[in-house]
């Protein structure tokens, strides 16, 4: 993709904490991939390790904006939402700061909302060409079992992944309410048949820099508030059925244009 097409701009919305080793190279990543990127808007929840202080350094440099949340509610799905209310945007793209999410995908994911077809696009570990190299069996297992659960509410393969694309005015009509886990598989089952989703593979990396926030302990704690937070989800609106499961998209397709 060559850029936005009919003057649609782009916004980077990357929640952060505690990721000052990364957000250097995140930053250089995405304006080397996307260079179209009108602006990276970094939501920090309370750092305390000089993550803020190096983004504050870097904006000499690149169109980075920050927003300090020191007192932060609803989690990751509270720092993208107030990313996506900053924004200016008219696409976004949602990433997690320590580059387990390619940069070099970014085009992948906002072709096809750019081009019209479709209003959200998932970068996806679970369909053809997917992979995550280097996790552990049991991230392995508990992923696979929580998209798997998810499926029947969405059909979409990995909508448990954070890295995605949306039009800004979608994440905003759908995504108010969110409970803080999983905003995509909030946003794909709060839309319902409504909502065109497109999932594009990536390798999923573990970190190379900076501590995991992963362990099993976290991921067993994670799974089961998932759970009820799915639970209440669905209590509080019935999702109709999708008609069809998300379409797969090659990345080849993606990049026809």
């Amino acid at each position: 993709m060559s850029g936005p097409q009919n003057s649609q701009t782009l916004s980077v919305v990357v929640p952060t904490l505690n990721e000052v080793e990364n957000v250097e190279p995140l930053v250089r990543e995405v304006m080397r991939n996307a260079p179209h990127c009108a602006e990276i808007i970094i939501v920090d929840d309370g750092s305390t390790d000089g993550t803020r202080e190096r983004i504050r350094a870097l904006m000499a440099d690149y169109p980075l904006r920050l927003i300090a949340r020191d007192e932060p509610s609803f989690g990751l799905a509270g720092a993208v939402i107030e990313g996506a209310r900053a924004a200016h945007g008219d696409l976004l793209v949602v990433m997690d700061a320590d580059l387990s999410h390619p940069p070099s995908e970014i085009d992948a994911l906002a072709s096809p909302i750019f081009d019209g077809r479709a209003d959200m696009v998932i970068g996806s570990r679970y369909v053809r060409g997917g992979t995550t190299p280097g996790w552990p069996i049991y991230r392995k297992v508990l992923s696979r079992v929580a998209s798997g659960f998810a499926y029947p509410l969405t059909g979409v393969h990995d909508s448990m992944c954070g890295f995605f694309a949306v039009r800004r005015s979608v994440l905003l009509e759908f995504a108010p309410a969110a409970s803080g886990f999983k905003i995509a598989f909030e946003l794909i089952v709060r839309g319902g048949r409504n909502l065109r989703v497109l999932e594009v593979p990536i390798a999923f990396r573990d970190r190379a820099r900076g501590t995991s926030k992963m362990s099993l302990g976290v991921a067993l704690i994670f799974s089961l508030r998932w759970v009820a937070a799915a639970a209440h989800i669905v209590s509080r609106r019935e999702p109709r059925a999708r008609e069809v499961g998300a379409r797969f998209v090659s990345p080849e397709a993606t990049r026809s244009n």
